[in-house]
């Protein structure tokens, strides 16, 4: 019997600087780890791979040792073939692309690999570089603070199910996607400059792979006044609220209507329409939560072209924070989601995507969703959880 040959990546440390507000990982590792960050790239992985669970007899993993890959593999009882092993735990660059080059030398059927644009660029440098493996499909799994590039599957499990239609022998039609990065240091700033870097092989099973984000401002200011307006009237009808602000250029215009400094891509907290805390951690913002004596209003965007409202750029916002604001008075009222109706109609009716990495939760979040489009003015528009 021919068994599926599986190359499986981990960049163990993608995603680290999320939740505590460094928005990277690049250079931040031991940064990020002292201010209590944990690791979440091999969780997100596990998500992928328990898809596969039930053709573990078909399925051989190719992949590197410890914690960037084989020991995900092991643990869900695959057959597990370690062709790469990095002598440091700290993994860098120079791993995720010499396990990439490993594995393409095995022949494997396609690479899945866990990180963000960072590691994207390093599957790139190896894949797109060399004649003989540019035929290689790869399919990345969203782990990391920045995810830009169009060769991410829109979430964890959307990745399993396209390796599960390819394990199947179903037809899956090759494309190329974008590969997309940031320059981190700018980023930290506030300033976004993305840049095309290459392209790779990926499956364009258009349901499960996400495209590339969608850059720049709104253009119609108008729309995005009367949004503000709308949020900044409910600001004023509560004394007993403070309101924690999303990362985004839409709420960054709402900052500026209120004429507060804005942390464009980190979370801020605001209370009688002042700034009492800006760019906070994850532990920073579940505690001024849970602290707080009236109820917590989160107003957030979603990611333009690609819909994800929690899971992507905003690691801050995690589950138990979720949970809190969910649990305090207004329950899912606390949740205020503002976005320009082109922004939605530029998703072509895919819906909202809900990737806490609590499942359950993401359950709890599903349904239709009110978003505030303009002053006084909201559509209904479904929330859902990963497939």
């Amino acid at each position: 019997m021919k068994h599926f040959k599986l190359g499986f990546i981990i960049n163990p440390i993608a995603g680290i600087g999320g939740s505590v507000a460094l928005k990277g990982s690049d250079g931040m590792v031991m940064h990020a780890l002292a201010l209590g960050a944990k690791p979440q790239a091999n969780i997100r992985a596990k998500l992928a791979l328990e898809i596969l669970l039930p053709y573990q007899d078909e399925v051989v993993i190719y992949t590197a040792n410890d914690q960037m890959g084989e020991q995900c593999a092991r643990e869900l009882g695959f057959s597990v073939e370690v062709l790469y092993q990095a002598e440091h735990k700290q993994t860098n660059s120079a791993d995720s692309q010499q396990a990439a080059q490993a594995l393409l030398s095995q022949g494997v059927d396609i690479i899945l690999f866990a990180g963000g644009d960072g590691t994207a660029r390093d599957i790139a440098n190896v894949v797109a570089s060399d004649d003989d493996y540019q035929q290689v499909p790869v399919l990345g799994i969203p782990a990391g603070c920045k995810i830009h590039s169009g060769v991410y599957a829109i979430t964890p499990k959307a990745a399993g199910r396209i390796i599960e239609l390819m394990v199947n022998k179903e037809l899956v039609t090759l494309t190329t996607g974008d590969v997309m990065d940031i320059d981190e240091s700018l980023f930290r700033q506030g300033i976004v400059k993305a840049k095309r870097y290459s392209e790779m092989k990926i499956p364009s099973e258009l349901r499960y792979v996400q495209a590339v984000k969608s850059g720049g401002k709104e253009s119609d200011e108008f729309v995005l006044q009367d949004i503000a307006a709308n949020v900044i009237e409910e600001m004023n009808d509560y004394d007993d609220r403070q309101f924690i602000i999303g990362s985004g250029s839409t709420t960054a215009f709402l900052m500026a209507e209120l004429n507060l400094d804005n942390t464009l891509l980190g979370v801020d907290i605001v209370s009688e329409q002042t700034l009492s805390a800006a760019d906070v951690t994850e532990a920073q913002l579940f505690k001024a939560i849970s602290a707080y004596q009236g109820s917590s209003k989160l107003v957030i965007t979603l990611i333009g072209g690609q819909g994800h409202v929690f899971g992507r750029g905003n690691q801050q916002l995690s589950p138990r924070v979720i949970r809190t604001i969910l649990a305090q008075p207004g329950g899912r009222d606390n949740i205020i989601i503002i976005a320009t109706k082109a922004k939605l109609a530029a998703l072509a009716n895919k819906p909202l995507i809900s990737d806490t990495g609590d499942a359950e939760l993401d359950q709890q979040l599903s349904g239709f969703m009110p978003i505030t489009t303009g002053y006084k003015d909201q559509v209904l528009y479904p929330l859902a959880s990963p497939q």
